[in-house]
């Protein structure tokens, strides 16, 4: 069922990079309106989806990796949300010296953190045959 939902998720971003840009404004910053997305970023946001459709297509090595991948990167969520704030800035803005990030995203990046590594220990789990 993880695999489908990653599937659909990938593909989802794969089709729409520009929208699924916009979902993330939408919730994370104050000031969207203010600040310019990288020309390239859709790019980025396209291939992430097309990676993630394909390792969910195969149920084997590229799958396992993207989730280790996805618990490490939960990990650091967890336990260094504001980092993900001081990494994300630049990587998708052009000035981010303007981003006004939500109040509630430290929270918010906790949450999803926690829930990406728990995806990663239960997809885990399922490889090991527990």
């Amino acid at each position: 069922m993880l695999r489908q939902f990653l599937g659909a998720l990938g593909v989802l971003t794969t089709l729409a990079p520009d929208r699924t840009v916009e979902v993330f404004e939408a919730i994370a910053v104050e000031n969207p309106d203010e600040n310019t997305v990288h020309s390239w970023f859709g790019l980025l946001i396209r291939v992430e989806g097309v990676v993630i459709t394909l390792a969910a297509l195969r149920d084997g090595r590229l799958y396992a990796w993207l989730m280790n991948v996805t618990g490490i990167v939960g990990a650091v969520l967890l336990f260094v949300p504001r980092l993900y704030e001081k990494m994300a800035g630049p990587l998708v803005y052009e000035d981010p010296e303007s981003l006004e990030w939500n109040e509630h995203l430290t929270d918010g990046v906790r949450v999803i953190g926690a829930v990406y590594v728990l995806l990663a220990l239960l997809d885990r789990r399922r490889r090991n045959g527990e």
